[in-house]
């Protein structure tokens, strides 16, 4: 949830710089920045997710080797 606050809070940024004649480029790029860390955290999370499921389908597999070993 602290993620979809900072990425609101960020677009909100964006909408005030852009009722000014310019946005202001410190605004753009922290928001700009913020979003990528979202983004990268997002992927990052989804790479320990399917390490998990790697690990878990190793063990399984490791079991399987070691019944028919019996």
């Amino acid at each position: 949830m602290k993620k979809i606050a900072v990425v609101f809070a960020s677009a909100s940024l964006m909408a005030l710089a852009a009722c000014g004649e310019k946005p202001a480029n410190e605004t753009a790029n922290a928001s700009n920045a913020v979003v990528e860390n979202v983004v990268e955290n997002a992927m990052n999370a989804s790479d320990n997710a399917m390490d998990a499921a790697n690990v878990a389908d190793n063990a399984a597999m490791n079991a399987m080797n070691a019944s028919n070993a019996m």
